[in-house]
C-alpha cells in the first residue's frame, strides 16, 4: 500500500434492504494518488458499495471518511461538492443535448458562469477524445463514445477521487484500449481512481491494489498478482480456467 495519506476510508460498512445484507462490514483506505480496483461477481455487493460512498444510499452502520470530513448518509450533491464523484453502470446523458453540453453541466455544479462552464466543458471534452463529437446529440453516440461522455460528465466536476463503475463493460478491443489509455492519463494527471470492472485483463494493467468483494464482504485485499493466485478469489470469481491462462 502507498504511504500517502488515504483520501478515503471505510470503516465496518453496512447495507442491508429488509433480510438481504448487500454490504457486510467493509473496512479499507484508499491512499491519495492510487488506482483501486474492486472485483466480484455479480450481486457481489460492488456498485451497492459505490451508492453508499457517494450518498445515494445510507448504511445501516459503519463510516465513510473523505479527505477528512464524515460523508456518511450525506446527499450526492454535498459529497460531489467536496470532490467525490462517480459514474454509473448504465449511462444516461440528456439524449437531446450535445456532449459539450452534457458536459457543461457537470461543470456547473463548481463554476459560477455559463461561460466558464463552457470553456471547462471544451477541455473535459478534448481530455476524453470527444472534441470532434462536441456537437452531436448525446442519443446517437455508439456506446464507446456514450462511456467517454460518462466519463467527461463526471470529470467536469472536477473531482479529487473518481469512482468508475464499468466504464470499460461492451466495450470492442480498440476501445478499451482507449479507455484503459484515458484512465492511465488521469491518474497520471493526479485523480485518485476506484475502478469496478469484470474484465480482469483490463484490471491487471490498471490497478495497483484489488479489493474482492464476495456475498457482501471484503474476502481479500492486496497486489493484482497476489489477488489472482489467492484460493479464496479463484473458488468465489476468477475460475480455475483464469489461473490456467496466466501461467
Amino acid at each position: 500500500m502507498s504511504d500517502a495519506a488515504p483520501i478515503l476510508t471505510l470503516e465496518r460498512v453496512t447495507k442491508r434492504f429488509g433480510g438481504l445484507t448487500a454490504v457486510s462490514e467493509v473496512s479499507f483506505e484508499v491512499p491519495t494518488g492510487e488506482i483501486l480496483g474492486i472485483i466480484g461477481p455479480n450481486g457481489a455487493g460492488k456498485t451497492t458499495l459505490f451508492n453508499v460512498i457517494s450518498g445515494y444510499y445510507r448504511p445501516e452502520s459503519g463510516r465513510v471518511v473523505f479527505a477528512g470530513h464524515d460523508v456518511t448518509g450525506q446527499a450526492p450533491h454535498a459529497i460531489c461538492r467536496l470532490g467525490l464523484t462517480r459514474t454509473f453502470q448504465l449511462v444516461k446523458p440528456f439524449g437531446n443535448l450535445s456532449v459539450i453540453d452534457n458536459v457543461m453541466i457537470g461543470a456547473l455544479t463548481r463554476l459560477p458562469t455559463i461561460s466558464a462552464a463552457r470553456l471547462e466543458a471544451e477541455r473535459v471534452v478534448d481530455t476524453c477524445g470527444l472534441a470532434a463529437h462536441a456537437g452531436s446529440h448525446a442519443r446517437t453516440l455508439p456506446i464507446g463514445l456514450r462511456k467517454r461522455l460518462e466519463v467527461a460528465r463526471a470529470l467536469a466536476t472536477r473531482p479529487r477521487l473518481l469512482l468508475l463503475d464499468e466504464v470499460m463493460a461492451g466495450l470492442n478491443p480498440t476501445e478499451l484500449g482507449g479507455m484503459i489509455e484515458l484512465i492511465r492519463r488521469l491518474h497520471a494527471d493526479g485523480l485518485t481512481l476506484i475502478v469496478i470492472e469484470h474484465i480482469m485483463a483490463a484490471m491487471m494493467r490498471l490497478a495497483q491494489r484489488i479489493v474482492v468483494l464476495h456475498h457482501g464482504e471484503a474476502i481479500a485485499e492486496g497486489a493484482p498478482a497476489a489477488i489472482t493466485q489467492d484460493r479464496r478469489v479463484v473458488d468465489a470469481y476468477l475460475g480455475e480456467e483464469f489461473v490456467l491462462a496466466q501461467a
